[in-house]
């Protein structure tokens, strides 16, 4: 796929930079060439032949370092590559960049560089907030330069915040989106394609179809929620969010207002996304459908209780002998009201995790519920369930199914946002019909 194809990677003093051999290795299996640079702090890290022996070509260190062909490295290194990723990005790096200082190999290759520049940030999660870290960032973006959105997970010092490196397989793809979006080709690792690519005149860099939603209002709704027994028990699900807070991080990168109605999760809110927290699912009623008017688009990833108790004991249920009749009554079906609401420029998308029967209990939904997506998934599936980064879904509209097969979850939720904009883009033309309803 990506013969032909150079990328260099800069890679920087993090803990996190022996996750690079991986993506190193990825890329020379799609057959680029790839060109490693290490700073010196990055050498502490990881070895120099650990990233020969994968690209075999020799690892790059010092401004001084002979090229092969006796070219100025620092000079041809971001002329004669169609990449420059810088993962991990520390701190230091992001500094460096965004005020045009030179004072190593790497540096001085993106001061010269005319190729596009991809960064994926990682570092501690307070040095991630720091207003100055994140004013070097909005600097770097305004100048071209595109980023890779650091994770939420454990970090070196303990702490399960952002700032955590992306899998392997997300900086695999990044690249190779970034790559052959021209070309539109299928991406192996989980990316979908670009649908557009603005050229930007500084450091050649692009800004790529990750702004397309800007304008636009969307909804998600993530996470369980909760139906209280009496003050100490609940009825619940294993739905630990991370599907809807992808999909929410999503699409703000790609310049949407976002509103996520989340139900308690252990995550953080993604940047640049409003969150509305809720406990129950008459709270998410709630705060849906008093949103519903403004959105462009609703996404339902929730995993809402489809019952709650009747009754609801005001003090601790004690034990007794004998066997405890808990008489629950149906909740109100938010995707079936956004369905019967929807105005003609309005996209709604529900979810459906099923044990059997998977395309045709979720076809069944997506008439149901007048929805105009359904993305299924069988929670049979290992990696597919809940908690877990990865998910197969399966894309189903009045036209037809489109399995996307196992991807991480960010990777799943650039696919779904791609064919809603799709959908959505097609009723402000007039052309898309969903068809009548069927109840």
């Amino acid at each position: 796929m990506l013969k032909g194809k150079r990328v260099v990677l800069g890679v920087t003093g993090s803990i996190a930079a022996y996750k690079m051999a991986n993506v190193a290795s990825m890329l020379v299996k799609l057959h680029c060439d790839v060109q490693v640079v290490l700073t010196k702090s990055a050498a502490q890290f990881i070895t120099p032949v650990t990233f020969e022996t994968l690209t075999k070509r020799p690892c790059l260190t010092d401004t001084f370092d002979p090229m092969p062909n006796g070219d100025i490295a620092h000079i041809t290194l971001g002329q004669k590559s169609d990449l420059l990723l810088i993962a991990p990005a520390s701190a230091d790096i992001l500094a460096k960049m965004a005020h045009g200082i030179a004072d190593d190999l790497l540096t001085s290759a993106v001061v010269a560089a005319t190729c596009p520049i991809l960064a994926a940030p990682a570092m501690n999660a307070y040095m991630y907030r720091n207003p100055i870290v994140q004013e070097n960032i909005r600097r770097l973006k305004s100048f071209g330069f595109e980023f890779v959105k650091p994770e939420v997970g454990r970090l070196a010092c303990g702490v399960e915040d952002i700032g955590k490196l992306p899998r392997e397989t997300v900086l695999a793809d990044a690249v190779v989106k970034k790559l052959t979006e021209r070309e539109a080709a299928a991406e192996p690792f989980a990316m979908c394609e670009a649908q557009e690519s603005v050229q930007k005149p500084v450091f050649g860099a692009t800004e790529t179809s990750m702004r397309d939603l800007s304008g636009l209002h969307i909804l998600v709704t993530a996470g369980p929620t909760r139906e209280s027994l009496d003050p100490v028990r609940f009825i619940t699900n294993h739905s630990t969010g991370k599907m809807g807070y992808a999909i929410a991080a999503e699409a703000a990168a790609r310049g949407a207002q976002v509103t996520l109605v989340s139900g308690p999760v252990s995550l953080a809110a993604p940047d640049g996304v409003q969150r509305v927290s809720v406990t129950t699912a008459e709270e998410m009623y709630r705060e849906v459908l008093l949103r519903f008017p403004s959105q462009d688009i609703v996404i339902k990833a929730a995993a809402v209780a489809d019952y709650r108790p009747k009754q609801v004991n005001p003090e601790k249920t004690k034990k007794q002998d004998g066997t405890l009749f808990i008489e629950l009554e149906r909740t109100r079906d938010i995707l079936a009201e956004l369905g019967a609401g929807k105005q003609p420029h309005q996209c709604i998308c529900g979810f459906s995790m099923e044990t059997e029967h998977v395309l045709e209990h979720s076809r069944q939904k997506l008439q149901r519920k007048n929805a105009d997506l359904i993305a299924a998934n069988s929670i049979r599936e290992s990696g597919a369930g809940f908690g877990a980064d990865t998910n197969h879904l399966v894309l189903i509209t009045k036209d037809g199914e489109e399995d996307l097969g196992m991807r991480s979850k960010e990777a799943c939720a650039g696919c779904l946002l791609d064919r809603l904009y799709g959908i959505w883009k097609k009723k402000q033309e007039g052309s898309y019909e969903t068809g009548k309803k069927s109840m």
